[in-house]
């Protein structure tokens, strides 16, 4: 399908318009979070994307900071879970009270019906609990009893765990993993950025405060824009390239083919495809190229690659692996 010179003018009108709240609500972010870029562009494009986002990092890293700036620079409902051990379904999405009175029950929900939820050390619970809550994110909609509840719009799903401690967790299995739009890895800041942080949080008072800039109706506004963006035709085959080859690297000339077990799902071409769409909304631009895909594809794959005992015993990541078939891969 193409598209006039007319049409991309008044679309690439409507994309910088639209944008600009976003711009606002990073700016926002910014007076709390330092540097952390790639952390911040995945929480704002898995609002833009209606998807969810894994957060990976160790302690002290301000992955929960982050998501409470995101939550309070928009007008909308937000919870926060702590996960433990002793966690239970109804705990997360409620349940059913008996009322004595007239020997009816109530439903009771729970904080899972919020818009934006951020579920820490999401690896610390049981697996029925960590169910309950992937349920909850691929169906959008709870079920208490004989009833069933949807979520509201935007509902977003933000979890964060902790690489290092395992002791006491529960690893998600890979089919769960899957679910999650894009994953995040937090890493140290630079010694600037650290010095930064240092003269900025350094205090009893804490830091600054984030003030709204953002209502939800500017979100699904911004999602309407977002699906009208131009993806190529060619730029369309790159993405199946891409995933195509983490299935059968050695069909595709990529040279990783005895340190991946088992490839990316459907569902990653869909996310990268949408990834690349929001990275081309928050660029200004109404159409994709190449350079959206590349980055953000190891935010979208990362956590979809199984890796073999070799690569293991190679100390190879998944982030090395995509890098691989990035270099690999034809580019249109």
């Amino acid at each position: 399908m193409t598209i006039s010179q007319q049409d991309v003018s008044a679309l690439e009108q409507q994309v910088q318009q639209h944008a600009e709240p976003f711009a606002q609500l990073r700016e926002q972010m910014h007076r709390v979070i330092v540097g952390q870029e790639e952390l911040l562009d995945g929480l704002i494009m898995g609002l833009l994307c209606n998807g969810h986002i894994l957060i990976e990092g160790v302690p002290g890293l301000a992955k929960t900071t982050a998501v409470s700036c995101l939550a309070s620079g928009i007008r909308t409902g937000f919870q926060r879970i702590q996960f433990t051990p002793d966690l239970l379904p109804a705990d997360l999405i409620g349940t059913l009270i008996y009322r004595p009175n007239d020997g009816e029950f109530s439903v009771k929900k729970g904080p899972i019906f919020s818009n934006i939820v951020l579920a820490d050390e999401i690896n610390r619970a049981p697996a029925k609990v960590q169910s309950a809550l992937l349920e909850a994110m691929q169906e959008r909609q709870v079920t208490i009893g004989d009833e069933t509840f949807r979520m509201d719009d935007p509902f977003l799903v933000l979890a964060t765990q902790n690489p290092i401690e395992q002791e006491g967790t529960y690893p998600l299995p890979e089919a769960q993993v899957d679910r999650f739009m894009m994953k995040v890895v937090v890493s140290y800041p630079d010694a600037a950025e650290e010095r930064t942080i240092l003269d900025r949080m350094a205090r009893t008072g804490g830091g600054s405060e984030i003030e709204p800039v953002m209502q939800p109706s500017q979100i699904s506004d911004a999602r309407a824009v977002i699906d009208r963006i131009h993806v190529d035709e060619r730029i369309k085959d790159y993405i199946v390239d891409l995933v195509v080859a983490t299935r059968t690297p050695g069909a595709s000339g990529v040279p990783i083919s005895d340190l991946v077990e088992f490839g990316a799902s459907p569902r990653a071409t869909i996310n990268l495809t949408l990834a690349a769409k929001a990275r081309a909304f928050l660029e200004g631009r109404p159409y994709v190229v190449p350079q959206d895909i590349k980055d953000v594809a190891h935010e979208v794959l990362r956590h979809r690659l199984i890796l073999t005992y070799e690569a293991e015993a190679e100390e190879k990541t998944t982030d090395d692996l995509i890098s691989i078939l990035l270099d690999h891969v034809p580019v249109p």
